[in-house]
């Protein structure tokens, strides 16, 4: 193999870590975005472990600096960093597929334990006074605006003190409100399901990617090492 053709097909080796690298930092810049933009986390508490936004950017960012090792032991041609990179990438790849399988579970398993956080969160929302749990109470009044729901089963759930988030008007400014009849259980699990497997697709994305990059790179870096060119 000639001198030229062995440093293209090095090239080749970085800029696929590099384009490895490139993906997982979308996927932490995505979960950071989802992070700063949920407004229901805390009406969920049994799912904030593998909530979706955490679980992006946690399993992006080591993804990432596990990539970032690859692109420089590609660069540096350091034989002990790539071979630190492909152990490390194979540990991974085994922990997403194992969480992308745990996603699929919990979509199905979301209804068992989401009436149950949301009826406690509505009885947070009653018993606070003014300024207590403000971002529960703001949370559970996006959700009823948002999804046009009041309560978790209806608007019987909250007494005789309905919030103006059930209000169907807007802006609502009269007495004798008119609230939403329908309760928010149902959207608001709908809702969750969706980004769980969303979550689940993005998750088998990287799986996939990482994988063709260690199948297509991984055999010519032991080709390269094996024959003394480099590496």
């Amino acid at each position: 193999m000639t001198s030229a053709c062995v440093n293209c097909l090095k090239s080749l080796v970085t800029a696929l870590h590099f384009l490895c690298w490139l993906s997982n930092a979308f996927v932490v810049a995505f979960g950071e975005f989802m992070m700063i933009h949920s407004r229901f986390a805390s009406l969920v508490t049994t799912f904030w472990p593998i909530y979706p936004a955490n679980t992006l950017v946690v399993t992006g960012t080591i993804a990432t600096c596990v990539c970032y090792l690859g692109v420089v032991g590609g660069m540096r041609e350091s034989r002990c960093m790539l071979i630190s990179f492909y152990v490390l990438l194979s540990f991974l790849i085994s922990v997403e597929l194992a969480m992308a399988c745990v996603f699929f579970v919990y979509n199905r398993e979301i209804g068992t334990y989401f009436e149950k956080d949301l009826m406690y969160s509505l009885e947070i929302y009653k018993l606070s006074g003014p300024g207590e749990n403000q971002t529960l109470k703001d949370d559970f009044d996006a959700v009823q605006y948002l999804f046009k729901c009041c309560g978790v089963h209806g608007v019987a759930d909250w007494g005789g003190n309905v919030p103006i988030s059930c209000c169907t008007l807007d802006p609502c400014n009269v007495a004798d409100q008119p609230n939403w009849q329908e309760g928010c259980v149902g959207k608001l699990q709908d809702w969750f399901a969706r980004n769980y497997l969303s979550t689940a697709a993005g998750v088998v994305s990287m799986f996939i990617l990482q994988f063709l990059c260690m199948s297509i790179t991984l055999p010519l870096f032991c080709c390269f090492a094996v024959h003394g060119q480099g590496y």
